[in-house]
């Protein structure tokens, strides 16, 4: 869902977990299981990115770009590309 579409109702959040609450048993542990899944999914890729960042990052240090730069490029602080 789009955030705009929060704002155009602001009751979503409510319907959904009223809906959620007329759940069978079953529906229930089948939509957990699914929710535990895309959490997981979510995770993996949100680590690939940062490890992608990183690794980038370790290329622009090794080309000798300035950490300022390197900051400003990929988002990640000082110390994180001292660190490297």
């Amino acid at each position: 869902m789009a955030l705009q579409d929060k704002y155009i109702n602001p009751f979503t959040d409510f319907i959904e977990a009223a809906e959620i609450a007329r759940f069978t048993p079953d529906e229930k542990n089948r939509y957990e299981e699914s929710l535990k899944y895309y959490r997981d999914l979510k995770n993996v890729v949100d680590t690939s990115f940062d490890e992608g960042k990183a690794e980038i990052a370790l290329q622009m240090k090794l080309k000798g770009l300035e950490t300022s730069l390197i900051a400003e490029v990929t988002g990640l602080s000082v110390e994180e590309i001292e660190y490297l």
